[in-house]
């Protein structure tokens, strides 16, 4: 597993446990648009875009990582903050929408998944892939991106990791805003070299 995929897993982890199984599974939804988005865009070739026009790399790895930054700085202020927990459908809808977001917006935020999936199409595609896979390949992607998060939130929203996170859960969260905060320092610290 990429650093990257285990700090995504953190965030359905903590989301799932900290909020609801229902926000976990909406965080992997987001997480798996956002890899068809990544596949897609694979496919249509920005992954020899990226290679080719180094800056845009750069910038998006650049702005990736001031948004994971950004992320874990909302996760470590609020690890102190005990949860509220509440039964309302309203407020659970919206928590459900935010929690996609944050699934969505992050996993773009990684322009590493883009050539993640352009080094797979790359070497196991040929240069002219047939039209049927650009029908089958975005929703295989879905199925695994989706798949893998979906384990990961039914997994961590059950009573027994639930109860472990709230004896724990300024720790917790800010081990995840630590983690998450490290990769988005990486990516910046990886397109500062790729710069100089």
């Amino acid at each position: 597993m990429s650093a990257s995929a285990a700090v995504f897993a953190i965030l359905v982890a903590r989301n799932s446990i900290s909020l609801s199984r229902g926000d976990g599974l909406s965080t992997a939804l987001g997480m798996g648009i956002g890899g068809i988005f990544f596949g897609g865009l694979a496919l249509a070739g920005l992954y020899t875009l990226l290679v080719a026009v180094e800056w845009l790399y750069i910038g998006l790895k650049v702005a990736g990582g001031l948004y994971l930054i950004y992320i874990a700085s909302n996760i470590w202020r609020g690890a102190a903050r005990p949860i509220a927990m509440d039964n309302a459908g309203a407020a659970h809808s919206r928590s459900a929408r935010k929690s996609f977001w944050v699934g969505l917006t992050t996993q773009l935020s990684n322009p590493k998944t883009a050539i993640w999936y352009g080094s797979i199409f790359a070497a196991l595609l040929p240069q002219h892939p047939p039209v049927w896979c650009y029908v089958v390949l975005p929703p295989l992607v879905f199925a695994v991106e989706f798949g893998w998060y979906t384990v990961v939130a039914l997994c961590f929203s059950s009573r027994g990791p639930r109860e472990v996170y709230l004896r724990a859960k300024t720790w917790i969260d800010r081990i995840a805003a630590g983690a998450i905060a490290a990769l988005g320092l990486r990516l910046i610290f990886a397109a500062r070299k790729a710069g100089i």
